[in-house]
């Protein structure tokens, strides 16, 4: 039986100016997997093209243990697809939209998009033009919740959102989607929106995949390290990504935090990094997948 809900294998896509390169991953069942890199990484490219709205120059895609695009249809009846924006004709209100997509899903569930709609507290009879950004979020995590879904994809959806309708959308992820019965693929640059419920994580780094890997393996992987300058000579410093110099001594990211402790004892301090420390120490070290090859 597949246990991952997304399965990508050698995937490539090229365009004048842009390029994914031998991309693979997957995305487990039952999990919430952060989906990570800067803007203008190729995240939401690479969703385009998971989702069938972009065609590949090669590779394959598997989506709930069945190959994309020949089944198409199947698969995109068990996904709950969340944009940052909604793309739906404005000039309609709530209750056409509901008459439109209890067509478009045959596990439509009219109850409980009602449900959502009033825990939400969106006006039935408004025209969608008149909503807020957070009130468009929300309809469209209504309309993802109501068709039974098995595996969820949101791409940046709280992008552009002010402080507090992020969290309210961030509350609504945490208490709608974490469940083992539900598999989250969660597109952001924004990463302490997934510090706390992601348990997966892939990191895009300019069209290409640099880690794939759970959560709390990646983070033991590496510690971050400060210490006194004077310690270092030319091979610890080999050993220490990022490496930064600063007037009270230097600081990076390293995998041979023991050796370090061994060596110097008090002289250096030594913490486990956060997702998004982790994340900036490798944007700014510049590596890239075969330099971190060694290292992962």
């Amino acid at each position: 039986m597949n246990q991952n809900a997304i399965d990508v294998k050698h995937l490539t896509y090229q365009t004048s100016n842009f390029e994914l390169s031998d991309i693979s991953f997957h995305v487990p069942k039952g999990y919430v997997t952060g989906f990570i890199g800067s803007n203008g990484a190729g995240k939401t490219t690479l969703i385009r093209l998971i989702m069938n709205l972009l065609s590949p120059d090669s590779g394959t895609i598997h989506m709930l243990g069945a190959k994309m695009p020949n089944f198409e249809k199947e698969i995109k009846e068990k996904i709950g697809f969340i944009y940052s924006e909604l793309y739906l004709n404005e000039k309609w209100n709530i209750t056409k939209c509901e008459k439109i997509f209890s067509l478009m899903y045959s596990t439509w569930d009219k109850a409980l998009f009602e449900k959502y709609i009033a825990k939400f507290q969106l006006p039935l009879n408004k025209k969608i033009k008149t909503f807020s950004t957070g009130m468009k979020m929300k309809l469209s995590f209504a309309i993802a919740f109501s068709h039974h879904a098995e595996l969820y994809i949101l791409d940046e959806p709280t992008a552009g959102l002010d402080p507090v309708t992020r969290n309210e959308v961030l509350e609504i992820i945490q208490d709608e989607l974490i469940n083992e019965k539900k598999s989250v693929f969660f597109s952001t640059h924004i990463i302490s929106d997934i510090e706390k419920i992601a348990d997966h994580l892939v990191y895009l780094k300019n069209g290409e995949i640099i880690f794939d890997e759970q959560k709390h393996i990646l983070l033991n992987k590496y510690q971050v390290i400060r210490g006194n300058i004077e310690d270092l000579d030319e091979e610890l410093m080999s050993y220490i990504i990022n490496l930064k110099i600063k007037q009270t001594g230097y600081e990076g990211l390293t995998r041979e935090a023991e050796a370090f402790k061994e060596l110097f004892g008090n002289r250096v301090v030594i913490k486990q990094p956060s997702i998004e420390e982790l994340m900036v120490n490798i944007e700014q070290s510049g590596l890239d997948t075969i330099k971190l090859g060694d290292i992962l």
